[in-house]
Protein backbone atom coordinates (compact mmCIF):
# COMPACT_ATOMS: atom_id res chain seq x y z
CA UNK A 1 0.00 0.00 0.00
CA UNK A 2 1.67 3.07 -0.86
CA UNK A 3 2.24 6.01 2.19
CA UNK A 4 0.05 8.56 2.39
CA UNK A 5 0.94 12.17 1.56
CA UNK A 6 1.50 14.70 4.00
CA UNK A 7 -0.91 17.21 3.02
CA UNK A 8 0.19 20.89 5.43
CA UNK A 9 -2.89 22.86 6.49
CA UNK A 10 -3.01 26.25 7.81
CA UNK A 11 -4.90 26.88 11.32
CA UNK A 12 -7.85 28.43 9.81
CA UNK A 13 -8.40 25.35 7.37
CA UNK A 14 -8.09 23.12 10.57
CA UNK A 15 -10.44 25.34 12.22
CA UNK A 16 -12.83 24.98 9.51
CA UNK A 17 -12.61 21.03 9.49
CA UNK A 18 -13.18 20.93 13.16
CA UNK A 19 -16.16 22.66 12.45
CA UNK A 20 -17.07 20.38 9.93
CA UNK A 21 -17.13 17.67 11.67
CA UNK A 22 -18.44 19.05 14.80
CA UNK A 23 -21.43 19.74 12.23
CA UNK A 24 -21.70 16.65 10.91
CA UNK A 25 -21.99 14.74 14.41
CA UNK A 26 -24.78 17.40 15.78
CA UNK A 27 -26.73 16.54 12.26
CA UNK A 28 -25.88 12.49 12.69
CA UNK A 29 -27.07 12.75 16.53
CA UNK A 30 -29.78 15.08 15.24
CA UNK A 31 -31.36 12.76 12.89
CA UNK A 32 -30.80 9.71 15.09
CA UNK A 33 -32.92 10.51 18.24
CA UNK A 34 -35.74 12.32 15.56
CA UNK A 35 -35.98 8.91 13.66
CA UNK A 36 -36.29 7.28 17.36
CA UNK A 37 -38.86 10.00 18.95
CA UNK A 38 -40.94 9.54 14.92
CA UNK A 39 -41.00 5.86 15.51
CA UNK A 40 -42.07 6.09 19.18
CA UNK A 41 -44.72 8.07 18.45
CA UNK A 42 -45.94 6.70 15.20
CA UNK A 43 -46.03 3.12 17.90
CA UNK A 44 -48.22 4.59 20.15
CA UNK A 45 -51.77 4.31 19.73
CA UNK A 46 -54.17 7.20 19.55
CA UNK A 47 -56.45 7.02 22.59
CA UNK A 48 -60.67 7.90 21.77
CA UNK A 49 -61.60 11.00 22.50
CA UNK A 50 -58.24 13.03 20.94
CA UNK A 51 -56.54 12.28 24.50
CA UNK A 52 -53.28 10.97 23.87
CA UNK A 53 -52.29 10.88 28.16
CA UNK A 54 -54.16 8.78 30.41
CA UNK A 55 -54.94 10.03 33.75
CA UNK A 56 -58.11 12.31 34.72
CA UNK A 57 -59.98 14.49 31.92
CA UNK A 58 -58.14 17.81 33.71
CA UNK A 59 -55.01 16.51 34.32
CA UNK A 60 -52.80 17.67 31.04
CA UNK A 61 -49.94 15.28 30.52
CA UNK A 62 -47.12 15.15 27.75
CA UNK A 63 -47.17 12.92 25.26
CA UNK A 64 -45.51 9.16 25.30
CA UNK A 65 -41.46 10.33 25.34
CA UNK A 66 -42.20 13.74 25.32
CA UNK A 67 -42.11 15.53 29.26
CA UNK A 68 -43.01 18.77 31.04
CA UNK A 69 -39.53 20.17 31.61
CA UNK A 70 -36.33 19.55 31.17
CA UNK A 71 -33.61 18.94 33.81
CA UNK A 72 -30.26 20.90 33.03
CA UNK A 73 -27.00 21.21 35.24
CA UNK A 74 -25.50 24.59 34.98
CA UNK A 75 -21.61 25.23 36.08
CA UNK A 76 -20.81 29.24 36.69
CA UNK A 77 -16.97 28.96 36.37
CA UNK A 78 -15.90 32.14 38.39
CA UNK A 79 -17.85 30.46 41.31
CA UNK A 80 -17.00 26.91 40.55
CA UNK A 81 -21.19 26.42 41.74
CA UNK A 82 -22.79 23.74 40.04
CA UNK A 83 -26.59 24.39 40.33
CA UNK A 84 -29.51 21.93 39.00
CA UNK A 85 -32.23 24.17 37.50
CA UNK A 86 -35.96 22.74 36.16
CA UNK A 87 -36.96 24.29 32.73
CA UNK A 88 -40.46 24.01 31.85
CA UNK A 89 -41.25 23.63 28.37
CA UNK A 90 -41.92 26.78 26.64
CA UNK A 91 -41.22 28.84 29.86
CA UNK A 92 -37.80 30.87 30.12
CA UNK A 93 -35.75 30.33 33.58
CA UNK A 94 -32.46 32.28 34.54
CA UNK A 95 -29.18 30.84 35.44
CA UNK A 96 -26.97 33.97 36.30
CA UNK A 97 -26.43 36.05 33.39
CA UNK A 98 -28.13 33.18 30.93
CA UNK A 99 -32.06 33.09 29.89
CA UNK A 100 -32.84 29.53 29.31
CA UNK A 101 -35.51 28.58 26.93
CA UNK A 102 -36.67 24.61 26.47
CA UNK A 103 -38.98 24.25 23.58
CA UNK A 104 -39.02 20.49 23.93
CA UNK A 105 -37.09 17.50 25.76
CA UNK A 106 -37.48 13.77 24.78
CA UNK A 107 -36.65 11.13 26.37
CA UNK A 108 -36.24 7.22 24.91
CA UNK A 109 -38.77 4.44 26.29
CA UNK A 110 -37.18 2.41 29.19
CA UNK A 111 -36.85 -0.69 26.82
CA UNK A 112 -34.23 1.23 24.71
CA UNK A 113 -30.81 2.52 25.71
CA UNK A 114 -31.07 5.62 27.90
CA UNK A 115 -30.72 8.93 26.44
CA UNK A 116 -32.84 12.44 26.91
CA UNK A 117 -32.18 15.10 24.54
CA UNK A 118 -33.36 18.87 24.83
CA UNK A 119 -34.10 21.81 22.40
CA UNK A 120 -32.77 24.61 23.94
CA UNK A 121 -32.64 28.47 23.74
CA UNK A 122 -29.56 30.09 25.75
CA UNK A 123 -29.41 33.89 25.50
CA UNK A 124 -26.82 36.15 27.12
CA UNK A 125 -28.39 39.10 28.51
CA UNK A 126 -26.35 42.06 30.06
CA UNK A 127 -27.13 44.96 31.16
CA UNK A 128 -25.29 47.20 29.56
CA UNK A 129 -25.59 45.66 26.07
CA UNK A 130 -28.00 44.02 23.56
CA UNK A 131 -28.91 40.22 23.86
CA UNK A 132 -26.98 38.13 22.48
CA UNK A 133 -27.96 33.73 21.65
CA UNK A 134 -25.47 31.88 22.62
CA UNK A 135 -26.90 29.08 21.86
CA UNK A 136 -29.76 27.18 19.77
CA UNK A 137 -30.04 23.19 19.49
CA UNK A 138 -30.57 20.07 21.01
CA UNK A 139 -28.20 18.68 23.77
CA UNK A 140 -27.63 15.48 24.54
CA UNK A 141 -27.76 13.89 28.28
CA UNK A 142 -25.50 11.12 26.94
CA UNK A 143 -22.75 13.23 25.30
CA UNK A 144 -22.88 16.77 26.28
CA UNK A 145 -19.82 17.75 23.90
CA UNK A 146 -21.30 16.82 20.87
CA UNK A 147 -23.36 20.24 21.26
CA UNK A 148 -22.05 22.24 23.76
CA UNK A 149 -22.52 25.69 24.76
CA UNK A 150 -19.42 27.79 24.27
CA UNK A 151 -19.46 30.58 27.04
CA UNK A 152 -16.72 31.97 28.84
CA UNK A 153 -18.60 32.12 32.60
CA UNK A 154 -20.99 29.13 31.83
CA UNK A 155 -21.76 26.03 31.29
CA UNK A 156 -25.24 24.22 30.63
CA UNK A 157 -26.06 20.49 30.32
CA UNK A 158 -28.75 17.98 29.92
CA UNK A 159 -29.55 15.40 32.75
CA UNK A 160 -32.66 14.59 32.00
CA UNK A 161 -36.39 14.81 30.84
CA UNK A 162 -38.88 15.20 33.76
CA UNK A 163 -42.45 13.65 32.15
CA UNK A 164 -45.94 15.18 33.62
CA UNK A 165 -46.49 13.61 36.25
CA UNK A 166 -49.34 15.00 39.49
CA UNK A 167 -47.42 12.99 41.82
CA UNK A 168 -43.88 14.70 40.95
CA UNK A 169 -42.89 17.30 43.32
CA UNK A 170 -43.21 21.14 42.29
CA UNK A 171 -40.03 22.34 40.18
CA UNK A 172 -37.20 23.90 42.21
CA UNK A 173 -35.82 27.12 41.71
CA UNK A 174 -32.76 27.43 39.44
CA UNK A 175 -30.92 29.65 41.87
CA UNK A 176 -28.50 27.50 43.89
CA UNK A 177 -30.21 26.83 47.71
CA UNK A 178 -28.36 28.25 50.34
CA UNK A 179 -28.40 27.46 54.01
CA UNK A 180 -31.26 28.88 56.29
CA UNK A 181 -29.81 31.02 58.93
CA UNK A 182 -29.94 29.84 62.30
CA UNK A 183 -32.41 31.48 64.70
CA UNK A 184 -31.87 31.84 68.42
CA UNK A 185 -34.60 31.20 70.95
CA UNK A 186 -34.25 32.63 74.28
Amino acid sequence: MPARPVIKTDASTRRRIRAARRWALRAGSALVLASSVATAAAQTPAQPGGGGSQGSPGQAAAPAGRAAAAVLQGLDKTTARVSTIVAPIGQVVRFGRLEILARTCAKKPPTEPPESAAFLEIVDVRPDSPAVRVFTGWMFASSPAVSAMEHPVYDVWVIDCRLADASAPAPRSSEPESPAPESSVN
